[in-house]
């Protein structure tokens, strides 16, 4: 629809490309053979010097697409990366008798084609289907959705101002849209959930991520049935995430200003969306330019609510359609907008108004929304935390020390100094804790947090520092078998760790999380005489490094980390295959792997430390951070 005075309003500019717009050459490559099919034949696209009159008229002569030669509709419900497709108001290429089909069909072709490539679940249109709401121009629009129906692609609609008559709510009885895209059409998809009794309100259900996503499309005006029928929906799937589509909801003024809900989407947002928590995002059509806000519901978090229309731009828009492209590994969505049909055409037969127009860059066409996908469904869909797993279980066949900082201690109590850590795996290796002279009471302290993934749920958390020493640091005794130990067949050394979200590179640099006793010096080893044998250290930047003095080597063998985030939860794994050391982060090989070989580590005979760095002998740093299970 239109911004204030329906199809009166103003018009603003056309967002021009910045520059060659993303993937375009490879879309008009993959595209370019589509041309306009008319009574069996394929029609080449206009010559460079056609104008918008001879690419309407070419338009003009479209006819339904086949699509039997398009991949099979086969998203995958388990990646992490898929992909929503969503379509604004195509009212202007189904104005009776103005039809025009060809964008559209150009549009559902794209979905197919990008189908597994970019893993598209779904696609909703946003309303306003058509210009007058007759039946020969539903029976238009109709037949183009076939190309869908027929691969069965999980789609939603719903009715808009222009579809319907404007002054009535969803208990208006039969129309063209309603006897065009009623419950009927939906029975029989897999994605279909279900309909108010009138018809004009849908959800539907699909599978991404390994979960049940739902969406909910909304009537031109619900009645206060209808709202209470979607309550009722979001009832019946408590755990599932919520989109909802609507024709209105927000709008803007301009471009680049803010949305602002219009007087019904503001009754939508007080009576449905801010006291159900499971809507975290939201999209309309209706009004231009496109728009977006983020609004705080009653639980506290943040729900992104998206205007999206061009009916107002060249061609009616030409049936653009808007990526939503969810990465929960990323925990972003990227959103791109873009028209196949003027993509899909040679690029000497673009005119001038669809070369700025075949891809959208602006900010509010173009842009990624951070979303925290766990934290944002805790509330009503939280992650089930993995079971604590017994020491016992964790002891595998060579295992030389286990230590780990679960038990029944409340969170936040002082450890004092002389505090005694067995060893789990029964070897002896047994820790205590060193407090740092002056050492502040709680500055060595038990904690309840600890990884996801690490068995032991609990840890210490070693508030260290430098200059002057602070917090202390736990050591193996003096007899410890592990002192002794050389490795020369290889070794895993792994920890769970968190650093502090004030934890300061000029200040912090330095600490280890696991080091050993005794300088290289003292070893005759070349390289920093006064640095210890053996120490798994944070640089000023966050990054891990093993620096260590391998028993084949004069020198140090250095393995280095990426840039590691404060206030979240690590695991490092160093492994030692008897020839070569390969550190991992989370699992993932890391790339500064030396490919030097490397045998064993140095021993003066000297106990570990955990938490502390000596250097030139003396105890120089002590760690700042949360430790979980080390073995």
């Amino acid at each position: 629809m239109c911004q204030q005075h329906d199809d009166d309003c103003d018009q603003p500019p056309v967002t021009p490309l910045s520059g060659p717009a993303r993937r375009a050459f490879l879309r008009s490559a993959a595209l370019a053979g589509a041309g306009v099919t008319v009574a069996g034949a394929v029609v080449a696209s206009p010559v460079a010097a056609a104008g918008a009159d001879d690419a309407a008229g070419a338009a003009a002569a479209d006819s339904a697409v086949d699509a039997q030669h398009l991949p099979a509709w086969r998203p995958d419900g388990d990646s992490r990366r898929f992909t929503m497709v969503v379509m604004p108001d195509t009212q202007y290429l189904f104005d009776e008798p103005s039809i025009t089909s060809a964008p559209i069909e150009a549009s559902f072709r794209y979905i197919l084609e990008h189908a597994r490539e970019d893993n598209i679940v779904f696609m909703s249109h946003l309303g306003d289907l058509t210009q007058n709401g007759r039946k020969a121009e539903f029976d238009g629009i109709g037949r183009a959705f076939e190309m869908l129906d027929r691969k069965g692609v999980g789609y939603s609609v719903l009715a808009g101002n222009h579809d319907i008559d404007s002054n009535t709510d969803d208990r208006r009885g039969r129309s063209p849209y309603l006897d065009t895209f009623g419950p009927q059409r939906f029975r029989g998809k897999r994605s279909f959930g279900g309909a108010t009794p009138d018809g004009y309100n849908t959800y539907h259900l699909f599978r991404a991520a390994g979960r049940e996503w739902l969406v909910l499309a909304l009537d031109w005006r619900p009645s206060p049935a209808g709202i209470a029928w979607a309550k009722k929906v979001m009832a019946d799937h408590p755990h599932t995430p919520v989109i909802l589509t609507s024709h209105e909801l927000v709008s803007a003024d301009r471009p680049g200003q803010e949305a602002e809900f219009s007087e019904h989407g503001g009754h939508l947002w007080n009576d449905l969306i801010k006291g159900n928590d499971q809507i975290f995002l939201t999209l309309n059509g209706h009004y231009w330019p496109a728009g977006r806000t983020t609004k705080k519901n009653d639980a506290g978090h943040d729900v992104h609510l998206h205007i999206t229309n061009y009916q107002n731009r060249y061609f009616g828009g030409a049936a653009m359609i808007r990526l939503y492209h969810f990465d929960l590994d990323r925990n972003t969505i990227d959103i791109e907008t873009l028209s196949p049909w003027i993509l899909g055409r040679h690029s000497r037969g673009l005119n001038d108004l669809e070369r700025r127009e075949m891809e959208l860059t602006g900010p509010e066409d173009y842009f990624s929304v951070p979303i925290d996908f766990d934290r944002r469904f805790e509330g009503f869909a939280p992650i089930p935390q993995r079971a604590a797993r017994p020491a016992q279980r964790m002891v595998i066949p060579g295992t030389l020390a286990y230590w780990r900082f679960d038990g029944p201690q409340r969170d936040g109590e002082s450890i004092p100094g002389g505090r005694r850590f067995p060893d789990l795996s029964g070897r002896g290796n047994d820790l205590t804790l060193v407090s740092a002279p002056g050492a502040a009471p709680g500055s060595v302290s038990w904690s309840h947090q600890f990884h996801p993934d690490q068995p032991g749920h609990g840890s210490i958390r070693l508030a260290g520092g430098k200059s002057p020493l602070r917090g202390g640091h736990l050591q193996t005794a003096n007899n410890a078998p592990l002192n002794t130990a050389t490795f020369r067949s290889g070794y895993t050394i792994e920890a769970f760790f968190k650093l502090p979200a004030d934890w300061d590179g000029g200040r912090d640099a330095w600490s280890a999380l696991l080091s050993r006793w005794g300088m290289s010096g003292e070893a005759r080893k070349q390289g920093d005489p006064q640095e210890p044998v053996v120490t798994l250290s944070l640089s000023g930047g966050r990054e891990l490094q093993w620096c260590v003095y391998p028993l084949n080597s004069d020198g140090s063998a250095t393995n280095w980390s990426h840039e590691l985030r404060s206030d979240t939860w690590w695991h490092v794994a160093v492994v030692n295959d008897s020839r070569q050391t390969t550190m991992y982060v989370d699992g993932c090989p890391v790339v500064r792997n030396p490919t030097a070989r490397s045998i064993g580590l140095t021993t003066l005979n000297l106990p570990w430390m955990l938490g502390g760095y000596a250097y030139d002998g003396k105890l120089d740093q002590t760690l700042n951070a949360w430790v979980g299970d080390v073995r």
